[in-house]
């Protein structure tokens, strides 16, 4: 059987303002790990990513694939679905999966001969019974998790030359947490919202991993304490400097972040999200009601680890000031790196239901549903304020005065040095990142990202 798969580029991966790197940064895995499924020896796959590399559709109409297997996401679904119906239309038989379509089942439907709702660890296999035995199901729908007996991910098919940090892994799916703005729940409705691998399974693959950086993709790597403490264990003295995302109230937890920092942990992305606390009740972000930023942030640091935090603008308690605060904030208190987000309602979550119900959602252009752009009618700020905030936001957190400002926070030369290598290299070299990418060289910095994690960690005696 022939199986050509394919995860088309996001619109803000292929517009003008868009940055190569974010998208090179490292290979998405859903396709991966499904083709895991596959037989090796008798099924011909092609996997694609979009991001890193240009489609050459006559090609692939050429090749006439049996299977196509296209994971779109909300800003990329145009685009999926022309994908789809062009290979429908040559004869091959498509199915489509993921967020989007879990949120939005009858507008893909439209688009595809099978779809699939929720995670596929049950559903692919059994799909892939019932497609070879010729009587496949439009509608497959996810309700058993588990991540037990789940095949290697077929990293051979990944073009790991394109990516800065290759090695990125997923060990859990899920979160435990269910904020209200979060794309992710609608996926595990049904069934378990938050399981992770057996601790021997995700070493392995740790294990069979080259080079010492490792790009955890995981929801929330500290989510399932026991789970996180017997991996940490195992993966000391490995070696390896590796990146991931927890939340506020897991830096805070007593003992976890140190484990953490034994086994390798350099960099961890942190949803702030809001300095606005009523934001948070308002969303269910529960885990960071009533906790010290600031302290979270000093804590990273105090263990060695670099802080890359997340923010949201446009939550109903935000003002005109809330993105100079916010910036502010973030300068003050050190924080290495920063994303900002326009809030963004998604289909299938419950802020998306609350405000189409009051008449506050603006359009169903997905193409603009990227966090860039205002979809929704906001409250204490116009359309124009939000955006213009947003982009301001960025450029006042990443102008030189505000790293240096922002690595004077630490007491010691040597730690200002790399926070200024960091959040300089990270956001001021465009010209060197987009030379990279464009020569199909970007793996070559991956050396450099490695010494400069490495040299975190040495964490302040207390």
């Amino acid at each position: 059987m022939r199986v050509t798969m394919i995860l088309p580029a996001l619109t803000e991966a292929t517009g003008p303002a868009r940055r190569p790197v974010k998208y090179a940064l490292f290979p998405p895995l859903g396709l991966a790990t499904l083709a895991g499924y596959l037989d090796r020896d008798t099924d011909e796959i092609d996997l694609y990513d979009e991001h890193v590399e240009p489609l050459d559709l006559a090609a692939m109409r050429a090749a006439r694939p049996d299977l196509v297997v296209i994971q779109p996401y909300i800003t990329s679904a145009r685009r999926s679905y022309r994908l789809a119906d062009m290979f429908r239309a040559h004869g091959s038989y498509v199915v489509l999966g993921g967020l989007h379509v879990t949120s939005l089942p009858d507008e893909a439907a439209v688009h595809a001969d099978s779809i699939f709702l929720g995670p596929g660890e049950d559903t692919w296999p059994l799909f892939l019974k019932e497609f070879r035995d010729g009587h496949p199901r439009p509608r497959y729908t996810s309700t058993l998790r588990t991540l037990h007996g789940l095949p290697p991910i077929r990293r051979d098919l990944i073009k790991r030359h394109r990516y800065l940090v290759p090695n990125s892994l997923v060990v859990s799916r899920g979160c435990p947490h269910h904020c209200d703005f979060c794309y992710k729940d609608a996926f595990f409705e049904g069934g378990k919202s938050f399981y992770v691998q057996a601790v021997d399974a995700a070493l392995a693959e740790i294990e069979r991993l080259p080079g010492r950086h490792l790009y955890f993709l995981d929801d929330h790597l500290l989510g399932n304490r026991r789970f996180a403490e017997a991996l940490f264990a195992g993966m000391r003295g490995m070696g390896r400097v590796w990146q991931a995302a927890g939340t506020v109230k897991s830096v805070l937890e007593p003992g976890l972040l140190e484990q953490a920092r034994d086994a390798g942990l350099r960099s961890l992305f942190v949803g702030f999200e809001s300095v606005n606390g009523p934001n948070l009740s308002d969303t269910r972000k529960t885990q960071n009601v009533g906790r010290d930023y600031t302290a979270v942030v000093r804590r990273l640091h105090d263990c060695g680890v670099m802080a890359n935090g997340s923010f949201v603008f446009g939550l109903d308690h935000d003002g005109p000031d809330v993105f100079s605060r916010t910036v502010e904030w973030a300068v003050r208190a050190g924080v290495e790196t920063a994303t900002f987000h326009i809030l963004t309602p998604y289909p299938g979550t419950g802020q998306f239901r609350r405000m189409e119900a009051a008449g506050r959602i603006l359009h169903r252009d997905w193409d603009l549903y990227d966090t860039r752009h205002v979809v929704y009618d906001p409250i204490g700020l116009t359309p124009a304020q939000l955006e213009n905030g947003y982009r301001r936001a960025y450029r006042d957190f990443y102008t030189w005065r505000n790293i240096a400002r922002s690595a004077a926070s630490h007491p010691h030369p040597r730690e200002r040095l790399r926070h200024l290598a960091y959040a300089g290299g990270w956001k001021k070299f465009e010209p060197a990142w987009d030379a990279l990418i464009r020569h199909g060289r970007v793996l070559d910095a991956l050396p450099l990202l490695e010494r400069t994690l490495t040299a975190f960690g040495r964490h302040r005696p207390g």
